[in-house]
């Protein structure tokens, strides 16, 4: 049991890379239904399609790496992902026990994050109507019930076990699929070499949006085929910030040509090597972040 869920932790985690997350973008297909059908990929695994669009592809993508705006930096507050975020004691251990919060990211997700963030996004009026926002509600309530029937409350009837061993199966599955996501995207943004810019009191930033992606982004891993292929293409995260409706399959042929371009004009394209050497700099990142001072 253990071994199938921990499978279906690496499963989960492909979907979300490698089909859930172009077809969002609306790059997984050329066909707008087949992409609205392959982004409920993300439902069915225990989150939500329209708060992660929210999240992701307006937040992350619009303000890349800019605290308080990006909500992959936007940390609880044990954690610090940004230079421009508040800073306690405890930062000054997080790159310790960051891998553990990590690992039980999407349990948070699958549970309340999805719901705290609608509220907010609501709030922030990203979502346009108190109408709009119930059926939300109510949909993500039917998407979450509809996960936890299969994926914990079938095994739990229909296995010799005892609950409890199912249970604790289920959090090693989300364990796996939490490291693994949250490695990937954080190896891409929070590591030494990129920025965090600040807007100025206008709300103005000093880089066009090409030249911010690049200053805020950086690659891994990108000399490994099988590797770009298990992770839906984002080895290559320069490529997807530039050009997020293009499908993953192009980004490594379309690389050489973005870095040649961002040489001839003096920007930046980051590359921290192998994805080990690319979490050994999140590490230092992260040790760099909890030691500043307050």
């Amino acid at each position: 049991m253990f071994g199938l869920y921990f499978l279906s932790g690496l499963g989960m985690a492909g979907i979300g890379m490698g089909v859930m997350h172009d077809a969002i973008h609306g790059s997984y297909s050329k066909n707008k239904t087949i992409n609205k059908l392959m982004g409920y990929t993300i439902n069915i695994i225990g989150a939500n399609d329209k708060v992660w669009r929210l999240q992701h592809n307006v937040l992350h993508h619009s303000f890349t790496n800019i605290d308080e705006h990006d909500d992959d930096i936007n940390a609880p507050f044990f954690l610090r992902f940004s230079p421009h975020a508040k800073k306690n004691k405890l930062h000054r251990f997080q790159h310790y026990y960051a891998w553990f919060f990590y690992g039980f990211s999407t349990i948070s997700w699958v549970t309340s994050k999805d719901f705290v963030r609608y509220t907010r996004y609501y709030k922030m009026g990203l979502v346009k109507d108190k109408q709009t926002y119930v059926k939300g509600i109510l949909k993500i309530i039917g998407w979450k019930a509809l996960y936890y029937s299969f994926a914990l409350a079938l095994p739990i009837f229909l296995t010799p076990v005892s609950p409890g061993v199912v249970i604790l199966a289920f959090l090693t599955m989300h364990f796996v699929t939490g490291l693994c996501i949250s490695l990937v995207f954080q190896t891409a943004h929070v590591t030494p070499n990129v920025s965090f810019p600040l807007p100025d009191e206008d709300g103005n930033l000093d880089s066009v949006r090409f030249a911010h992606q690049l200053q805020t982004t950086s690659n891994f891993g990108t000399k490994s085929p099988l590797f770009s292929w298990i992770i839906g293409g984002l080895t290559n995260q320069i490529e997807h910030h530039l050009f997020p409706n293009i499908s993953h399959v192009h980004y490594r042929k379309i690389a050489p040509i973005v870095k040649q371009t961002a040489q001839e004009f003096g920007v930046p394209y980051y590359n921290n090597g192998s994805f080990i050497s690319a979490i050994f700099e999140h590490y230092k990142m992260l040790r760099e972040l909890g030691r500043m001072e307050l």
